[in-house]
């Protein structure tokens, strides 16, 4: 499980103190531009940096990178442009937010299948209750890469508004 609170890993770490079978440690950084997840990090990454300097710190801990919600434009996004910029730095792009609406998620997803990415499924729960509303379904891994490498071949599940799953 990977918790990622807004700006800060003191929470993520907690976790993986108390179970660190379970827990990846990650935080949503706000860059001066959209949001980047860093996964398999070990510390907090401080808020309002450009994108480039928060992909290359995330990097510089052994972590992996992961443009979430990139389109959704009720929040803080990246423009299309700027997401195939950086593309050299994200290792992950999330086509499916739970947050997003469904253009956001599909312009998501082919941006990500043009750039060849591994794609991703958020529930963004900021609540108890949000929890759960999808989830990626993976092989055991061993490692950053390998998570990277079987995270790739994941199903994502997404429950519908009626409350059955998809699986893709």
């Amino acid at each position: 499980m990977a918790l990622t609170d807004h700006d800060t890993a003191d929470g993520s770490l907690q976790l993986k103190r108390m179970a660190p079978a379970l827990a990846i440690v990650g935080e949503e950084v706000r860059t001066s531009e959209g949001d980047i997840i860093g996964l398999f990090i070990d510390a907090t990454i401080s808020p309002g940096r450009p994108p480039e300097e928060v992909c290359d710190l995330i990097h510089g801990m052994g972590g992996l990178t992961y443009a979430c919600h990139p389109f959704d434009r009720r929040r803080v996004g990246f423009d299309p442009d700027r997401l195939v910029a950086l593309a050299p730095r994200l290792d992950v792009i999330e086509t499916f937010n739970s947050w997003a609406d469904e253009a956001a998620n599909r312009a998501a997803a082919e941006v990500c299948r043009e750039l060849g990415k591994v794609a991703a499924a958020g529930s963004d729960a900021h609540a108890a209750r949000e929890l759960g509303r999808c989830w990626m379904e993976m092989e055991p891994y061993d490692g950053v890469q390998d998570f990277l490498n079987k995270l790739a071949h994941a199903r994502h599940v997404v429950k519908t508004p009626a409350g059955t799953g998809r699986r893709a």
